[in-house]
């Protein structure tokens, strides 16, 4: 997963997967938040304005079964480190 803030546009994108082109977004709130779509499956959240907007992630990971502590995770780094590219990688639950 890679994130980019930019902070000059004020908008953030978190790249779950490498991919060359949408096949078609969708809208999760208005303008603040869409998700990006190829192969038939998300492949990229945008959000702008996100340090107010955080919380779209979580109703994203629900719409789209995504994991959201994930792209939380990825959010805050990205806005830690502003104008880079922060790569998270994320790997499934461990056992109780």
């Amino acid at each position: 997963m890679r994130a980019d803030y930019d902070s000059e546009a004020n908008a953030l994108d978190i790249e779950l997967v490498r991919f060359e082109r949408y096949d078609h977004q969708e809208q999760v709130h208005d303008s603040f938040c869409t998700v990006g779509f190829a192969r038939g499956g998300p492949v990229s959240v945008e959000l702008l304005d996100p340090a107010d907007h955080l919380d779209l992630l979580q109703v994203t990971a629900d719409r789209y079964d995504l994991d959201g502590p994930a792209l939380l995770a990825a959010a805050q780094a990205a806005l830690a480190a502003p104008d880079r590219v922060v790569e998270l990688k994320v790997s499934a639950r461990v056992a109780a």
